[in-house]
C-alpha cells in the first residue's frame, strides 16, 4: 500500500515573478512547502538566471498544466553582441569574439529569418535528453553534444533596445519548446558578430502576466498563514484556451465518475475540445460530442 502524500488538498494557480538565482524546480518546492500542499507543478522551466513569470499550479490545477505549456510566451530579452560561450548565456565560458558590430537595420533584417515556422537547435547545455541522457550533462563531461534541430513557431521577434553597440534588447512572442538562449546565438551568427544572452525576462505566459505576479518575499512572509490562500488564481485560468460549456447536474455527476455527461453548447463543433463548469466549479476536460462532453480529465474539487 503506496504512502499517502502529506499535505493540504489545496487548488489553483499561483504566477510567481521568478527573481534570478534560483530553480525553477527549488520555487516549486518552497511554494509546495509554503501552502502545506500535496502536489504542485511547474509550466515551462525557466533558467537560473531569468526572471519572471513562473505559473505554479497546486493540486488539480496541474492536471491543466499542458494548455498553459503549450500557449504562447512573450520574453524580453538582451543580447550581448561580439561573444560566444559554451551555455549561450552569461553563466558560460567565452569561446568566441568579435570586434564587428552590426547596425540597428542590420539586427532587424537578420531577425526575419527567425521569425514564423524555423528549426531551432537547443543550446548544448540544456535539458533535451540524448540517448537517455541530459544534453547539459554530457555537455558538462566534455562530450561533443550534438543535438537535432527541432520546429518553432515564433510569432513576433523585434529590436526594442539599443542600450550601445555591444548590447541589443529584443522581445520574443514563441510558442512551446523555444530557447531564448538559441535565438541569440543563432542571430549573433547571422550578423557574424557571435552573441550570447546577457539578461531574460518573460514578461507573460499563456494568461498570466509578470506585473500580476508574487515576489518570493511575499511568500515566504505569508507561508502557513490564513491568509496565502487569498494569492491563488482559479484552477479554472488554466483553461482559458479552451471553450467553457455548463453542465447540468446529472452530467456534472456522470463527468466526474469518468463517463459521458451532458453539456449546454454555444460555440462549440463535434470534434473540439472544451471544459464543462457546474455552478462556477471546474468538472472536467473533454471532447464535446453531439451534446455530451467525453472527459479526457476529471477535476477531483
Amino acid at each position: 500500500m503506496g504512502r499517502r502524500k502529506k499535505g493540504r488538498d489545496v487548488h489553483g494557480w499561483l504566477v510567481v515573478d521568478k527573481p534570478a538565482g534560483i530553480t525553477s524546480n527549488a520555487v516549486v518546492n518552497k511554494v509546495r512547502w509554503a501552502f502545506d500542499a500535496k502536489k504542485a507543478g511547474h509550466a515551462g522551466t525557466l533558467d537560473p538566471e531569468a526572471t519572471g513569470v513562473l505559473a505554479v499550479a497546486l493540486g488539480e490545477a496541474t492536471k491543466t498544466v499542458p494548455y498553459i505549456t503549450d500557449a504562447l510566451k512573450a520574453y524580453r530579452f538582451t543580447v550581448r553582441l561580439g561573444q560566444a560561450t559554451n551555455t549561450d548565456d552569461a553563466e558560460g565560458e567565452v569561446i568566441a569574439e568579435s570586434e564587428t558590430r552590426p547596425s540597428d537595420d542590420e539586427i532587424v533584417e537578420a531577425l526575419a529569418p527567425l521569425t514564423g515556422d524555423i528549426m531551432q537547435v537547443p543550446p548544448k547545455f540544456s535539458a533535451v535528453k540524448i540517448d537517455g541522457q541530459r544534453a547539459y550533462k554530457l555537455a558538462r563531461d566534455g562530450e561533443d553534444v550534438e543535438i537535432e534541430a527541432r520546429p518553432l513557431f515564433v510569432e513576433d521577434l523585434k529590436l526594442v533596445d539599443r542600450p550601445d553597440a555591444d548590447h541589443v534588447t529584443l522581445e520574443m512572442t514563441c510558442g512551446k519548446g523555444g530557447y531564448v538562449r538559441a535565438i541569440a546565438r543563432d542571430l549573433g551568427e547571422a550578423l557574424g558578430c557571435y552573441g550570447h544572452v546577457r539578461e531574460l525576462r518573460r514578461i507573460w505566459s499563456g494568461p498570466f502576466v509578470a506585473e500580476e505576479g508574487v515576489s518570493m518575499e511575499r511568500i515566504e512572509e505569508l507561508a502557513k498563514s490564513d491568509e496565502i490562500d487569498a494569492l491563488l488564481l482559479p484552477l479554472s485560468e488554466g483553461l482559458t484556451s479552451l471553450p467553457e460549456l455548463k453542465c447540468t447536474h446529472e452530467g456534472a455527476t456522470r463527468l466526474r465518475h469518468g463517463n459521458p455527461g451532458m453539456v449546454i453548447a454555444s460555440d462549440v463543433d463535434y470534434g473540439d475540445e472544451a471544459w464543462a463548469s457546474y455552478d462556477g466549479e471546474p468538472v472536467a476536460v473533454g471532447i464535446y460530442k453531439a451534446g455530451e462532453l467525453h472527459p479526457s480529465r476529471v477535476f477531483n474539487l
